[in-house]
């Protein structure tokens, strides 16, 4: 007889730390792959701010869209949530590094694409093996 044990996408809080840790990797991880483009490629610093803020609306995309497509239901929500949670980490990692701290741009950029990702996850189409949703 097979045991049903508790995805850890079926509790909220837990798959929405995991959905903006995994949104932040993706942010680090895209903006490092953009600054070796700029330094390697380009060599001009004038795209610099576009390929940041892209950086940052695919992680939190990519994390809601995560969170929406395992936790199947409130994408917009989910995703508002974790694009807002991003945007606190930022804003608290500026703080503690004492630069130059996020501003109501970012916030709103990270809140309209992780609302984005939440409900494109969503409506996509269901993992074959999540069963206890």
């Amino acid at each position: 007889m097979r045991r049903n044990k508790k995805s850890l996408w079926s509790s909220q809080p837990m798959s929405i730390i995991l959905s903006v840790t995994i949104g932040l990797a993706a942010a680090v991880g895209l903006g490092c792959v953009f600054s070796a483009l700029v330094y390697l490629v380009l060599r001009d610093m004038g795209l610099s701010d576009v390929l940041a803020a892209l950086s940052l609306a695919a992680g939190a995309y990519m994390g809601s869209y995560i969170c929406g497509r395992y936790r199947r239901h409130r994408g917009a929500v989910s995703g508002i949530i974790c694009g807002t949670l991003m945007f606190a980490v930022i804003f608290l990692a500026g703080l503690a590094l004492q630069v130059d701290t996020a501003d109501i741009k970012k916030l709103l950029l990270l809140a309209v694409s992780g609302c984005t990702g939440g409900v494109c996850g969503v409506n996509s189409k269901r993992p074959s093996w999540l069963m206890d949703q």
